[in-house]
């Protein structure tokens, strides 16, 4: 399993509230797309990002597709359109037990 995270900062709000909800409708629509989870900074501190995306692949092979994938092109061009910045991280996960 793989695990990609990304967070965003915006200079709106509704944008966050915006993109959120468009990487929340990525759920069932991509092959290898385990679980999408996004959700919107509540302590908003000097240190904070605006939105966090969670998603889990079931290979890196997964993840690479998911990248090109339309519907998920069509989300990422939404928000690259309208973020101030990003970071990513990309792990493989361990089992659980």
């Amino acid at each position: 399993m793989i695990v990609h995270v990304v967070l965003f900062t915006f200079s709106e709000r509704a944008d966050a509230e915006e993109a959120r909800a468009r990487l929340l409708t990525m759920s069932g629509k991509i092959p290898g797309l385990v679980s999408v989870e996004a959700g919107l900074d509540v302590t908003r501190s000097a240190r904070s990002y605006d939105l966090a995306l969670i998603t889990r692949h079931t290979s890196k092979e997964a993840l690479d597709a998911y990248q090109t994938h339309p519907v998920h092109v069509e989300v990422a061009t939404f928000i690259r359109e309208r973020m101030t910045g990003a970071a990513a991280v990309d792990f493989e996960a361990e089992a659980q037990s």
